[in-house]
């Protein structure tokens, strides 16, 4: 392998990666937006919450 074939390794394998992880962060990112879910808000009808 030539040298400009490894830095083009290099550099496609670096830019993959980025690609990979900000994929995974913006994924992560709208689960948890997501998973707000029941206790998000206030409990209706004026009920106490149940709690543990």
């Amino acid at each position: 392998m030539t040298e400009k074939a490894k830095a083009a390794a290099a550099i496609a394998g670096a830019v993959g990666s980025a690609a990979l992880a900000a994929a995974l962060l913006y994924a992560n990112k709208r689960k948890e937006k997501k998973a707000g879910g029941p206790q998000s808000g206030p409990v209706p009808g004026g009920e106490a919450p149940e709690t543990d």
